[in-house]
């Protein structure tokens, strides 16, 4: 069971030594959308699951803070689900920290991305926005994300563009809104150039956004919407705490990538610390 404070935070009535809270961490956004897309994702991801303590933590920008969040749920246990789509600074270093700082008993989860569910919404979101069943030869994708300068985020952005080329059956090419190269005007020219007559943007975003809006409106064609409340969505966020409860070795890295494990029984001992060291350590495993 959850309850609102006078501050609109969520804080967990259920009982000490109960079942482990999820926190969905969200970048947090200016734009008053991306609000209200995160806390209708995470009523979905309650209804899927009743009686799983569910609370939204945001790195910054919206209330309330991961902080704030964790010092609710006092030392009680949580697993945070970074609501991120691939590895990188905030993942690695940002949610560790601020787990490491708050009392409570907390793992990390590996990010949404790669993972086949992603290509799910992913394509469902192009059909919407008026993608063909049968692509031509003429057809390709630009999928257009955040951007980060760390290669991991990269990496992983790349291994979503060739799982989600593969299921359309036409080219997909990665880009930037910022931090990264190509941007999306540079990838739509390049497959332009290439002979490609009608190039999508997928929106590879979680929720609307500054980022989100000036990437659809470099689309010549048409533009997906994010990936929002995508009922695939809730089922990944579900999928990553289940990979988090894991104990005993097991790891909870993106599928397609690799990278160190949160996971492990001693993950409960203390205050989530185990990503940033772990990461630093540079030890690799699969989900």
């Amino acid at each position: 069971m959850t309850a609102m404070t006078p501050m609109g935070r969520t804080t967990s009535t259920a009982a000490p030594g109960g079942t482990p809270a999820l926190v969905v961490v969200a970048h947090g956004s200016r734009d008053p959308r991306a609000l209200s897309t995160v806390r209708a994702l995470l009523d979905r991801v309650r209804a899927l699951r009743p009686g799983l303590p569910v609370h939204l933590g945001h790195i910054e920008l919206n209330e309330p803070l991961l902080p704030d969040t964790l010092a609710a749920l006092g030392d009680g246990a949580a697993v945070l689900a970074p609501l991120l789509l691939s590895r990188g600074h905030h993942v690695k270093r940002d949610i560790p920290e601020m787990a490491a700082a708050s009392p409570a008993r907390a793992r990390v989860a590996a990010p949404l991305g790669p993972h086949p569910l992603l290509v799910d919404a992913l394509h469902d979101r192009l059909v919407q926005g008026g993608w063909p069943v049968h692509a031509g030869p003429d057809h390709a994708v630009v999928l257009a994300s955040a951007g980060s300068r760390d290669p991991d985020s990269r990496t992983d952005t790349a291994r979503t563009a060739a799982l989600l080329s593969a299921r359309i059956g036409a080219p997909v090419v990665p880009a930037y809104a910022s931090a990264a190269a190509p941007t999306v005007p540079e990838a739509v020219r390049a497959l332009e150039a290439r002979g490609y007559r009608n190039v999508a943007v997928a929106s590879y975003f979680t929720a609307p956004g500054r980022f989100a809006t000036e990437c659809a409106a470099a689309a010549p064609w048409i533009a997906s919407p994010p990936l929002g409340t995508h009922p695939a969505m809730a089922r990944l966020l579900l999928h990553r705490y289940d990979q988090a409860m894991v104990k005993d070795g097991e790891t909870n890295a993106p599928e397609g990538a690799r990278d160190a494990s949160t996971c492990g029984s001693a993950a409960w001992a203390r205050p989530a610390t185990t990503y940033a060291v772990l990461a630093r350590q540079q030890n690799p495993a699969h989900a």
